[in-house]
């Protein structure tokens, strides 16, 4: 999961894999809002899920990101 992740955002912002590990932040990743955003909506599209509005603004590192999407993926597959 957390290599999946980390590949969305490589991807997403044109830059290597290796430059981004779990304990950054968006903001040592140099991110700024509409980065987030895009990140988002590809994580979205890659994970089949919806991360609701309210949570989106919360997300402010790699890990959260991934934590936040295991606890998604779980409420999907147990419903």
């Amino acid at each position: 999961l957390i290599d999946r992740v980390i590949g969305v955002i490589a991807k997403t912002q044109h830059m290597p894999r290796e430059a981004i590990g779990i304990d950054n932040t968006f903001e040592e990743l140099k991110f700024d809002s509409l980065d987030g955003m895009n990140i988002l909506f590809a994580v979205e599209t890659e994970f089949g899920i919806s991360i609701p509005d309210e949570q989106a603004p919360r997300i402010k590192s790699v890990r959260e990101m991934v934590e936040g999407i295991q606890k998604l993926l779980a409420e999907k597959t147990a419903s």
